[in-house]
């Protein structure tokens, strides 16, 4: 016997990732549809994006371009959950992919540092302290699914401050 809610279920596959623009950012240009950890495959998404832009954009464009794409990804996490039948279905990365940008655009230079923000972040992400984990159960929506990973990057930001600052 299925539920309702199972009726509405879609899984996200190639012909829903290509049917509209939407769902191909949110599901991270295809690593959403990653069978295990699309999460860690999508915040992998955002090196190389980072890696082109960072010395294309200065600070202010790189900024100004990371709060559009929270915007933007407000409404495009929102409809292709909507498509999904599941509002923050695992398979929409979008908000990993901007949480993580910004996270990196903060991070100290070096792949050393890098590393360790990738850690963080998904630390923060698939463990939800408080609040991230009210947050994410209690705001729902695009915003939600936005928000929760906007938190979880100030997290990992925090504990890279708090590393970098107790080096020599």
């Amino acid at each position: 016997m299925t539920t309702s809610r199972e009726k509405l279920y879609v899984k996200p596959d190639w012909r829903l990732l290509l049917s509209h623009p939407a769902h191909f950012f949110s599901l991270g240009f295809g690593s959403g549809l990653m069978p295990k950890g699309p999460g860690t495959a999508g915040t992998l998404v955002a090196f190389p994006i980072y890696w082109y832009l960072a010395p294309r954009l200065d600070d202010y464009y790189f900024i100004l371009l990371l709060l559009a794409a929270f915007v933007i990804g407000v409404w495009i996490c929102d409809k292709t959950g909507r498509a999904l039948g599941v509002e923050d279905h695992g398979g929409i990365v979008w908000d990993e992919i901007v949480a993580f940008l910004l996270v990196l655009f903060f991070t100290p230079e070096g792949w050393v540092w890098q590393i360790l923000a990738f850690v963080l972040f998904r630390f923060f992400d698939i463990v939800k302290p408080q609040p991230i984990r009210h947050f994410d159960q209690n705001l729902h929506g695009g915003l939600g699914v936005m928000f929760d990973d906007i938190l979880a990057a100030a997290y990992a930001l925090l504990c890279l401050a708090m590393i970098k600052s107790l080096l020599p």
